[in-house]
């Protein structure tokens, strides 16, 4: 693969199932290079034939969902400088129809209420006289923000305290008259006959939209943010609600009564749940997380499955069905059918799907890739799925009740075809103390010795996978061999494995790395192991600073979107208040010891820092810092910095943005350890 070849990427997005089971609504996303985009259209899969029929002509047409009754597609439509909003387009075709005109962006997945009349969904309420409030009001001209609490903004989006997310129902319209009148818009005011008061443009829009005929209703309120509507009836709704500085959420019941909405709080184990289903027999499903008694023991922490009964007065016979410390349910999927409970296990760097279903797990798919959607088709057991391999981003299966999977899409055969896809080999490797580590080795075309690069994931409880990776088929395309693991610290493993860590960054982590490089070198004897580099971001940006300070073998190194110093992280990071004193601890002496910026000095290895300047999580100091530190004491050096950008550039960033990331990546590699061997 070559930079250019993102232009080929195409992925499907969660499907919606007709309710008759013979098709779906998918959401597919496109690359567009020229435009500097991703362009989502709604397409239309025949389940039996595997058909593709595409349905909207937007540019961002996603998150679609069909009523119970099957006659509509909701679905969130976005577009070029405007705020995406709920759209609705009937299942029988013809022109989508905005339901919604709200200040600020629809988001989520809109739900649909049982007797398919109403939808729930989720926008932000902006305070007065902010974010484009006030005509007359520019970012640089809002009042000061006043911040009492911790967590007051999010990488990605920048401030919230000052927009919480709520909850808005409204109803279906009702079907077209062809006797009635031609449904006319309120007429937009001139600006020019305004009066000298502001008062009236200060309000948020109430989202309505006059020609439809329907009006949303704000039905959850407060400075807090809302989201995660689930239907109870056609009535009620179960919402999630944030904590202050907390890491979980508060359930509540909303009930509408007469027109009139009030919120109840529902009482659960620990402080609240990740997620909230409704099973077909009315008991509640929960996915819960215990954060200790502090509420901020996130780390290597899984979800576990809960059942309960939900009644007037709140939640009985509560049981937790499944062992966090072992099973790593990832929350991708989680949805109650007749046979049993949905779910996404993530399983030695895979993502199975599993079902809860007679006091167990049962693994339904499996195997080298990502299940990252599942609906059911129909009553009976099947379903259709979307997951990705090492040689597609993503496609559709039908999963028959008897097991059978038919694949019906091909959305990366262009991908193949143009780029080529390199296999990983899997390899495990011992580590000193016996303990087997796990990951991956891709070599390229042509006869060896290869220069190597040694590629660090972030987190640190995430995991790579032997699926798809841009990064990995990039490197290898351009001739290098590229080693990537999954140390103590990483998710997928069980609760141990991701918790070994804990006050001791730098330690037991950077010795499964080097140690399963080593293994790889000694594995694969067409790897040179005189020519290595290392690179990574985020976690992995702060192991290759780490290990740059550590050791001087490295022919160069790349240290991205690093957290560098805990120190400075806490004033600064979105999650600084809690991370980086959960895993380094708060002794300064211990931390220093754990610090790549506190051991600068020690650093040697040409180095390009890439860090992007909307980065909340990592800011953007961080790899200022590593950058001028570097310069100062003579390491080659440079910093790339990329504007308008946050923490997931290398994933969801402009593809311009990313397709320069990539080239500026391979120059650096091709002066600092070049393909051909000097002789």
């Amino acid at each position: 693969m070559r930079p250019e070849h993102l232009s080929l990427f195409r992925q499907p997005g969660r499907p919606a199932v007709h309710p008759d089971g013979g098709w779906a609504m998918v959401p597919i996303t496109r690359t567009d290079v020229d435009g500097d985009r991703y362009v989502t259209n709604l397409w239309r899969l025949d389940l039996g034939s595997g058909e593709l029929t595409q349905l909207t002509y937007g540019t961002s047409d996603g998150s679609p969902v069909i009523s119970p009754d099957g006659r509509w597609v909701a679905f969130i439509r976005g577009g070029e400088g405007v705020k995406p909003q709920l759209a609705l387009m009937s299942t029988a075709g013809g022109e989508p129809r905005l339901l919604t005109d709200h200040t600020s962006a629809v988001s989520g997945r809109p739900e649909f209420s049982p007797d398919s009349r109403r939808i729930a969904y989720i926008t932000r309420i902006p305070e007065k006289g902010r974010y484009g409030t006030d005509k007359d009001v520019g970012p640089g001209a809002e009042p000061p923000r006043l911040i009492t609490d911790f967590s007051y903004r999010i990488d990605g989006m920048g401030f919230r305290l000052d927009r919480p997310q709520h909850v808005f129902v409204i109803d279906v319209p009702a079907p077209a008259d062809p006797t009635a009148d031609v449904p006319k818009d309120e007429p937009k005011d001139d600006p020019k006959d305004e009066p000298d008061s502001k008062d009236a443009d200060d309000a948020p829009s109430s989202g309505a939209i006059a020609a439809t005929g329907v009006t949303p209703v704000q039905v959850t309120t407060g400075t807090l943010g809302h989201y995660g509507p689930v239907w109870l009836n056609a009535d009620e709704l179960l919402v999630r609600r944030d904590i202050v500085d907390g890491l979980a959420s508060t359930l509540l019941r909303v009930t509408d009564t007469a027109g009139a909405w009030s919120a109840r709080e529902i009482e659960t184990p620990g402080e609240g749940p990740e997620d909230v289903a409704v099973g077909a027999d009315g008991e509640l499903y929960l996915l819960l997380v215990d954060y200790g008694e502090d509420g901020y023991d996130f780390i290597g922490k899984s979800a576990a499955l809960y059942r309960a009964q939900l009644g007037q007065d709140g939640l009985s016979d509560v049981e937790r069905l499944t062992d966090p410390t072992v099973e790593s349910l990832t929350g991708a999927v989680f949805q109650p059918t007749p046979q049993g409970v949905l779910l996404t296990r993530g399983h030695q760097g895979t993502v199975q799907l599993v079902r809860w279903h007679a006091g167990e797990l049962e693994v339904l798919v499996e195997g080298d890739r990502e299940v990252y959607a599942a609906e059911p088709v129909g009553t009976e057991g099947a379903l259709l799925l979307a997951s990705s391999a090492v040689d597609s981003l993503g496609d559709l299966v039908l999963r028959s009740a008897d097991g059978t999977e038919s694949t019906l899409t091909d959305l990366s055969s262009r991908l193949r075809e143009e780029a080529g896809v390199f296999e990983p080999a899997e390899l495990r490797v011992s580590a000193d103390d016996g303990y087997p580590i796990h990951g991956w080795v891709t070599v390229p075309e042509g006869d060896g010795p290869h220069p190597v690069l040694l590629l660090i994931h972030g987190g640190p409880f995430a995991a790579y996978e032997p699926t798809f990776f841009d990064e990995v088929q990039t490197y290898t395309g351009a001739g290098y061999a590229v080693v990537f693991c999954n140390p103590r610290g990483s998710g997928s493993y069980g609760q141990e494995h991701g918790r070994a860590i804990i006050g001791g960054f730098g330690q037991r982590d950077a010795a499964d790395v080097l140690q399963f490089l080593e293994g790889a070198l000694a594995e694969h004897t067409d790897l040179d192991p005189s020519r290595v580099g290392v690179m990574g971001g985020s976690y992995g940006g702060y192991m290759t600073a780490w290990l740059t300070a550590q050791d001087q073998r490295w022919a160069g190194a790349i240290v991205e979107r690093g957290f560098l110093d805990p120190v400075s992280f806490v004033g600064s990071s979105d999650i600084g208040w809690f991370f980086g004193i959960k895993y380094l601890g708060e002794d300064p002496e211990l931390v220093a010891a754990q610090s790549p910026m506190a051991q600068i000095e020690k650093v040697r290895t040409p180095t390009l820092v890439i860090h992007s300047e909307q980065d909340w999580r990592c800011p953007v100091e961080q790899g200022q810092r590593w950058f001028v530190g570097l310069k100062r004491q003579g390491v080659p050096t440079e910093l790339l910095l990329f504007p308008g950008e946050g923490h997931e550039l290398s994933r969801s960033g402009t593809p311009k943005h990313r397709i320069a990331r990539f080239e500026h990546i391979l120059r650096w590699w091709e002066t600092h350890l070049p393909v051909a061997a000097p002789e």
